[in-house]
């Protein structure tokens, strides 16, 4: 995998390149599983919701169908142009600087878009617009490829791009895609305006044709970042490796918070 910041959300390139290509990025990035959808519309004091991160509107039209009212910020024009193509309402702002105009919403959700936030800093508009019993829930997908496919990309990598710090990962992918959802609590923690967050994981499989996982591997970040000479490069490596259908295990890892109420922040912090 493309070695990120200690950081991820200072990484700016990166994070703003999925725009290159908004249909490819909605057409092939999986929804997420239901049960996740379910349980954060239960959680939440009410239907109003805020999509931090929104990009092309994937996880703010499931909470749509599920009955709430989202409003997507998303900072990159592309892809706030191909969510409001489906509906959803955009507005084009990093969340970190997005002016809230004193609306306040019932839950602000993030899909596999918390980590280019910063963590201190989200936390806190997170806290200034939700409702007292809001629900603060980022969450996240991470798949792992076989073991044949992830060497090729490796492989991929270094010839394409030998100046590109990457590393191979070391253990489960999907294990160690946790870190992101701890360094998203400490964050949380800091602001001192939520109760101890939650940590879940929702375990699951999808199967791809050939082509689609071809489709879908250069949507991931490293890559989308790449010259498209580059990345014609790589995936060509890729694509000797695989052969027919492909079943990629999947996890989404998910966060919640509770908002506190003014008081109960106040008597945290020692306040009178």
């Amino acid at each position: 995998m493309v070695t990120l910041p200690p950081q991820p959300h200072e990484a700016r390139r990166v994070a703003e390149s999925f725009g290159s290509d908004p249909e490819r990025y909605d057409r092939n990035r999986a929804p997420y599983p239901n049960p996740l959808i379910e349980n954060i519309v239960a959680a939440a004091p009410g239907p109003a919701f805020l999509d931090a991160g929104c990009g092309t509107g994937i996880e703010a039209r499931q909470f749509r169908a599920a009955g709430c009212t989202v409003l997507g910020v998303e900072p990159d024009p592309r892809m706030a142009e191909f969510a409001r193509a489906s509906g959803i309402d955009v507005e084009v702002a990093t969340f970190e600087t997005w002016e809230p105009a004193g609306r306040t919403f019932d839950a602000i959700v993030s899909g596999t878009a918390w980590h280019w936030i910063d963590p201190v800093a989200g936390a806190a508009k997170a806290a200034e617009v939700l409702r007292p019993g809001g629900v603060l829930a980022p969450f996240g997908h991470v798949y792992e490829l076989p073991s044949p496919i992830a060497a090729a990309l490796a492989e991929g990598l270094r010839q394409a791009a030998p100046d590109l710090p990457y590393r191979p990962p070391t253990g489960s992918i999907l294990d160690g895609y946790r870190a992101l959802y701890d360094r998203a609590a400490e964050g949380v923690r800091a602001s001192g305006f939520f109760a101890e967050p939650e940590i879940c994981r929702y375990d699951w499989q999808r199967t791809y044709a050939r082509d689609e996982l071809l489709e879908l591997i250069p949507t991931s970040g490293g890559l989308a970042s790449m010259p498209p000479d580059s990345l014609a490069e790589i995936m060509s490596t890729v694509a000797d490796a695989v052969n027919g259908d492909v079943t990629l295990a999947y996890a989404t890892w998910c966060l919640t918070a509770v908002r506190r109420s003014p008081t109960d922040a106040a008597h945290r912090e020692g306040k009178p």
